[in-house]
């Protein structure tokens, strides 16, 4: 029976060659879509799973609230972690895990390694996380504060085919390391990503034991490392977190952690989630899990309109074999067999697809996905996908076409859907509202990345040249001058953040004024050079800021919405201290964006102290780029011969921050794009069916007399109708869903009139330019053949 069936099934696809190769393509290319999409979800959701204890980690975060406002920050003190494990008996493990920012290069054997990605880590990283080792004891990974684990690549990069055991490495914070472990990479999946590993109480030797804070352990006002936690099965997270804020405040008195609470996160929701918890990442993955279903709802919506309005052609074949005894049960499962054969040719295709675009598709996406058709992960994908096509597009037109009644289809009268056009009307109006939909969302978030692109932020990012200082912070005034003298070079500044993305604040200010409400206000500080404002251009909005003399080291500048923040009124003169260093507020910088626009404009505070400079800003000239640029490499190879030189524009750095939000929006453009060709693939296939059933009316017209227009118009008006009706539909949906989305940015573009009527526009366009090939060539036909034909 299923041979019979399935001959049948290829005698029916090779007597409707245009149809099946419309619905074959269709499907094809919404399986491909849908299949790329669901990988990409796939991989968004598969962070951090594959770690054995993943569901019992837990990422700490510490929030503050001052006078209603919440603050929150993705690190803590170093004590944490300890105190925790020692004092909190819900807890099972702790880890603390920073980065080792006094390294950046590795000697072996006279070659030298720049690093980027060096951790420092607990022993119990390698307990608590599935991070094997190739090499060495998870349970003793490090003998001493020289150890060093690195990853099998850097192993491999560093010592070739050579055992890595015992080898000595020399750094340049002056100290040798000796490996004792080899990890295996770890995965793209990971949030957290380190090359080479050393040993966390490394950081013990920063304190001399003659400071403020004089040890780490005892170190509770530094919120500078991620600490991770096991808890034990079935404990209360939230009452053991709030047992760990307990211990800080015991540990550190005053007014400044009363309202401290400490926030714990899944780890495996850590990439998708902010610090405390607010949807992130997600929402995206949302809107690519929705997209990929109304992908393939478009695809079966078009594959169920052929079908059920081409059911006339097929009446009296149906009725037949019911005449000579086939059941309904036999009748439906000969359709699925249709329906099934076709999605499985599609999904061939789909397949074949997916494999030549997948290194385009990674690129664009920015990730490394692997595409095995025989892995589980991605028969999971072939699974859900077949299973969905099957009962959207298969069961309907199966049940439809099998329930004829034989005699009235052999007379030409089908009842049912086959001959009722008010569903297929639905259908339509369905897809083409979804594609009106994406066609708004794209250009919203078109104009939203454009947005971020063109936004004053407050600061000149153009021609602005960065690199790190290094060893010219010691040599800065004379590496100045030797800069200014040079050719392209307009001015040059440093600072101990990068402008664009500050990520220091602290709660250690005073000034007149200050309630006890605003005992914990945080404020994101800057150490600057007397001249960073002049250089990036920055406005002054009160006071004459930095004066070039020794009292620059207590004169103090703060943006306006610190000031508005703090309560100040008259600020210039006013009292301020900071990090109990006495001075006064000598200006007042207007608002900057120093983060991205997801965030609001936050209080920030910018100081002169040239000990805490690390980043160099050279201003050039347009034209002048490659001489500036040749001239900072000169002044580079004086003081850091040792070092490779390297630079970034500011602007590029700056674009480099939404590279993610750039590349979503590239792929949300490439889906959209596929769903609207999808729609118009079906719009032409019922056009194509509507010319052939109306071709004896259509040449009867022409013999009296109708024109061109006239039948072309005959043939759209009721399409363009249902695509008017879609519109209606879509522009509200889209308004709301389109709001939602931009709640991510504090600051966003506004979604005007204008944009639902290009998108409007845009569709009548499309759907005209499909329905007008097929409906000019039915009236252009010559009606004597048409009716003879007839």
């Amino acid at each position: 029976m299923f041979k019979k069936n399935l001959i049948i099934t290829w005698r029916n696809l090779r007597k409707s060659k245009a149809y099946s190769i419309i619905n074959i393509t269709g499907l094809a290319a919404s399986l491909a879509a849908c299949i790329l999409l669901l990988l990409w979800v796939q991989d968004e959701l598969s962070f951090d799973r594959f770690h054995k204890n993943a569901d019992s980690i837990y990422h700490i975060a510490s929030g503050f609230n001052n006078d209603g406002k919440e603050t929150f920050w993705s690190n803590t003190p170093a004590p944490l972690a300890t105190r925790a494990k020692q004092s909190v008996p819900e807890v099972a493990d702790a880890c603390r895990i920073g980065g080792n920012w006094n390294l950046s290069q590795l000697e072996y054997n006279g070659k030298k390694f720049m690093e980027s990605k060096n951790g420092l880590v607990d022993p119990s990283f390698f307990t608590m996380f599935n991070f094997p080792l190739i090499k060495g004891s998870k349970l003793k990974p490090f003998t001493d504060n020289r150890s060093v684990i690195l990853s099998e690549t850097t192993a491999k990069k560093y010592f070739g085919n050579d055992d890595p055991m015992g080898k000595v490495l020399k750094g340049d914070d002056k100290k040798t390391y000796h490996v004792t472990g080899v990890m295996k990479d770890i995965p793209e999946n990971s949030s957290i990503k380190w090359d080479i590993i050393f040993p966390f109480d490394l950081k013990k030797e920063d304190y001399s034991g003659n400071d403020y804070w004089k040890s780490l352990d005892e170190d509770w006002g530094n919120y500078n490392y991620d600490t991770y936690i096991q808890f034990k099965p079935s404990v209360n997270v939230n009452a053991a977190v709030a047992k760990m804020t307990a211990i800080h405040r015991k540990e550190q008195q005053g007014e400044f952690v009363k309202t401290l609470s400490y926030r714990a996160l899944p780890l495996t929701k850590m990439h998708l989630y902010t610090a405390e918890g607010k949807e992130d990442g997600i929402l995206i993955v949302r809107v690519f899990m929705l997209i990929a279903g109304v992908i393939l709802l478009i695809a079966c919506i078009n594959y169920v309109n052929l079908v059920t309005a081409r059911a006339n052609k097929r009446s009296k074949e149906i009725s037949l074999r019911k005449i000579v005894g086939a059941g309904k049960s036999n009748l439906f499962w000969q359709f699925i067999n249709e329906s099934l054969v076709v999605v499985l040719i599609s999904l061939l295709f789909a397949t074949i697809v997916i494999y030549l675009v997948m290194p385009l598709y990674n690129d664009l996406s920015g990730k490394n996905i692997q595409f095995n058709p025989l892995s589980k992960n991605v028969l999971m994908v072939y699974g859900i996908t077949l299973a969905s096509t099957i009962l959207l597009a298969g069961v309907y037109p199966a049940l439809t076409l099998s329930s004829f009644k034989p005699l009235e289809a052999m007379k030409g009268k089908v009842s049912g859907l086959g001959k009722n056009v008010v569903f297929r009307k639905v259908l339509v109006t369905i897809q083409f509202s979804f594609s009106i939909i994406l066609i708004v969302a794209t250009i919203v978030i078109g104009k939203q990345l454009s947005y971020i692109r063109e936004k004053n932020l407050g600061y000149d990012k153009e021609n602005i040249m960065a690199i790190d200082l290094r060893n010219i912070n010691a040599h800065y005034d004379a590496a100045k001058a030797d800069l200014m003298r040079m050719p392209g070079i307009v001015d040059v500044t440093a600072s101990g953040q990068d402008v664009f993305n500050v990520g220091s604040s602290t709660g250690d200010a005073d000034w007149d004024g200050k309630t006890p409400q605003q005992s914990n206000f945080m404020i994101h500080q800057i150490p600057v050079e007397r001249n960073f404002l002049q250089t990036l251009n920055m406005k002054l909005a009160e006071g004459s800021g930095f004066t070039g003399t020794p009292a620059d080291s207590t004169n103090y500048i703060l943006n306006e919405t610190a000031i508005k923040e703090m309560g100040i009124k008259d600020p210039i003169g006013k009292r301020f201290t900071f990090h109990d260093t006495k001075g006064v507020i000598a200006g007042v910088v207007k608002d900057f964006h120093f983060n991205d626009m997801h965030k609001k404009i936050e209080p920030i505070l910018m100081f002169y102290n040239p000990g805490w400079r690390w980043r160099m800003y050279i201003k050039t000239t347009a034209k002048d780029a490659s001489k500036a640029i040749a001239s900072v490499q000169t002044v580079w190879k004086q003081y850091n011969a040792d070092y490779p030189f390297e630079y970034k524009f500011v602007d590029e750095s700056f674009n480099n921050m939404y590279k993610s939000d750039m590349r979503t929006g590239k792929l949300f453009n490439c889906f959209a794009a596929i769903a609207i060709l999808i729609s118009c693939l079906g719009l032409f296939g019922l056009v194509t069916y509507t010319a052939e059933s109306k071709v004896k009316e259509i040449g009867v017209r022409k013999v009296l007399g109708a024109s061109v227009p006239g039948i072309v118009t005959l043939l759209s008006k009721d399409f363009l109708k249902l695509i008017i009706l879609s519109a209606l539909i879509a522009f509200p949906a889209a308004w709301l869903a389109l709001n939602k989305m931009l709640e991510q940015y504090a600051y966003r573009t506004t979604i005007s009139w204008w944009t639902f009527a290009l998108a409007g526009l845009i569709t009548l366009v499309i759907a005209l330019a499909t329905i007008s090939f097929q409906a000019i060539k039915a009236a252009m036909a010559n009606p004597a053949k048409s009716l003879r034909s007839e």
